[in-house]
């Protein structure tokens, strides 16, 4: 049976889009149902997916705006999936990114979602993955994912993109300290942002700093020469803008032309079924009957009545018997 939101999604309605995207966000179990039927009935796509992470205080939004309006100025339909930050306690977030990019999100050939990263580590929301699909299926030529921010568990939209952006400002050796190794290798282009005016110069050292350490790093088959690559830009100017996509579609068309382009999308989809059933696994231990069961083990360790060890033991014991 096919989908109702199915059609016009394809068709390219903003609606569908965002009540789809609802839809694969939901936890309620015929949700996900749903969600995992339409998602499955969604056809390839050759939109380009581009993660991007930055330090706070660097202007990613600044960024994406003048970046999403360029791409969409030249033809291109572009989607912007921005993750905001939740609360531990409440569980909200501000889901703030309509308000600080207000020309693109009312640009009829953009389209943004704010989601809450609702405690997920990697700076991605839970199924951002599934999102990024229908952005595709709907027609969006590019996909740009925000993450929250940048740290040591920043890295995992690498693995859900084609490119990985890494966005900075300048700054002088104490920043360059400050970025973790991680995220280092993983990034493609690494732009330093806010090149324009009293900060021209010390962004265009900072480039120089930057593009001194990516040459310290081992050098990826998936990379040709040059890359990964730093250069300066100016999302208040506009400067740089053009040179940075050009650079993007010069590294997704040498992927492409070598083979590694599907060969990481296919390692992207092993890490996709892997999550997913890491996922499955752990909302096994949510069930009310799992957690009154994890209650009384953890009880009996406590008391120390019960090594950990054998505890563990027993409840893996437990979630494999029949019932």
């Amino acid at each position: 049976m096919t989908d109702d939101l199915l059609t016009p999604l394809l068709r390219g309605d903003r609606r569908a889009l965002s009540r789809a995207i609802t839809l694969v966000e939901s936890t309620r179990p015929d949700h996900r149902d749903r969600a995992g039927r339409l998602i499955a009935a969604l056809p390839d796509s050759t939109a380009l997916r581009i993660g991007l992470s930055g330090t706070p205080g660097v202007g990613k939004s600044t960024f994406i705006e003048a970046f999403g309006t360029m791409l969409t100025e030249q033809g291109l339909r572009v989607a912007v999936l921005a993750v905001d930050p939740s609360s531990t306690r409440s569980g909200g977030s501000i889901l703030g990114d309509k308000t600080r990019m207000e020309l693109l999100s009312r640009n009829p050939r953009a389209f943004i979602r704010p989601s809450p990263s609702s405690a997920h580590l990697g700076g991605v929301a839970r199924r951002t993955r599934e999102a990024i699909r229908l952005c595709e299926a709907a027609g969006h030529d590019v996909v740009l994912i925000e993450t929250v921010g940048v740290g040591q568990s920043e890295t995992l939209v690498a693995q859900m993109s084609d490119l990985f952006v890494l966005l900075l400002a300048p700054a002088g050796g104490d920043e360059l300290q400050g970025v973790k190794r991680g995220i280092m290798e993983m990034a493609d282009l690494i732009l330093v942002n806010k090149a324009d005016g009293d900060l021209l110069s010390p962004a265009r050292r900072t480039v120089a700093d930057y593009a001194g350490a990516l040459r310290l790093l081992r050098k990826r088959a998936q990379d040709p020469d040059g890359f990964p690559k730093a250069m300066p830009v100016s999302a208040t100017t506009g400067a740089g803008l053009d040179e940075a996509w050009s650079c993007m579609r010069h590294l997704a068309d040498w992927r492409r032309e070598t083979g590694h382009f599907d060969r990481i999308r296919a390692e992207q989809a092993r890490d996709w079924f892997m999550a997913e059933l890491q996922g499955g696994l752990l909302a096994q231990l949510d069930a009310p009957a799992a957690r009154a069961r994890i209650s009384d083990l953890g009880a009996r360790v406590t008391q120390g009545a019960l090594p950990p060890v054998e505890a563990a033991r027993q409840m893996l014991d437990w979630l494999r018997a029949p019932r």
